[in-house]
């Protein structure tokens, strides 16, 4: 994923992925609304601010090389907001993982009378990203799709595994459980 360069995850939690990528040499940095996470990030001898995403973050543009927003959008009201302040504080790129609320599992939740679990109350997800969704919200953000990634059902399952990837990258909106987008900086 990413290898060199300066990191600022948007919605950190306790630290955890910045944790690894700083083992790597990286350069990182994060921002969570939670006091206890960033206090568990500070533990951790990491540098990390507590705050809300949806304001202006305190940084100048261009700031980062690489922001991370995995699995954040999804719980916002205006995620196209938090994507535009992601690019602003960016040089080069905004990696974003959202899960996809339209999978054949949601569906066959729904057929059966349930609610889909990745939609849960308890999730806190107020916005329900589909692939269309979360590619017009990249381009509405200024940024470029350079890279897309999926994960779907069975992936790890002998025979069955490989084929269900390849068919979730034919039929991504129906077969994927989440995107992963790597979004390059629009040079203005």
């Amino acid at each position: 994923m990413i290898k060199q360069g300066s990191v600022f995850d948007i919605g950190c939690g306790d630290g955890l992925l910045l944790e690894h990528l700083k083992k790597k040499g990286l350069q990182v940095s994060g921002i969570d609304i939670s006091s206890v996470a960033v206090e568990i990030c500070r533990s951790r001898g990491l540098n990390c601010i507590q705050g809300d995403i949806t304001d202006v973050l305190p940084y100048s543009d261009d700031t980062y090389e690489n922001v991370l927003l995995i699995d954040v959008l999804e719980h916002m009201f205006l995620p196209l907001e938090v994507l535009e302040e992601a690019a602003r504080i960016s040089k080069k790129y905004v990696y974003i993982s959202v899960p996809n609320f339209v999978s054949l599992p949601a569906r066959f939740q729904v057929l059966l009378g349930r609610v889909p679990e990745n939609n849960t109350p308890r999730d806190g997800h107020v916005y329900f990203m589909t692939l269309d969704v979360i590619l017009s919200l990249v381009k509405r953000s200024g940024l470029k799709v350079d890279e897309i990634q999926t994960n779907t059902f069975w992936e790890n399952t002998p025979v069955i595994g490989p084929l269900m990837t390849i068919a979730a990258r034919r039929f991504p909106s129906l077969l994927a459980l989440s995107f992963i987008i790597k979004a390059k900086k629009i040079n203005k």
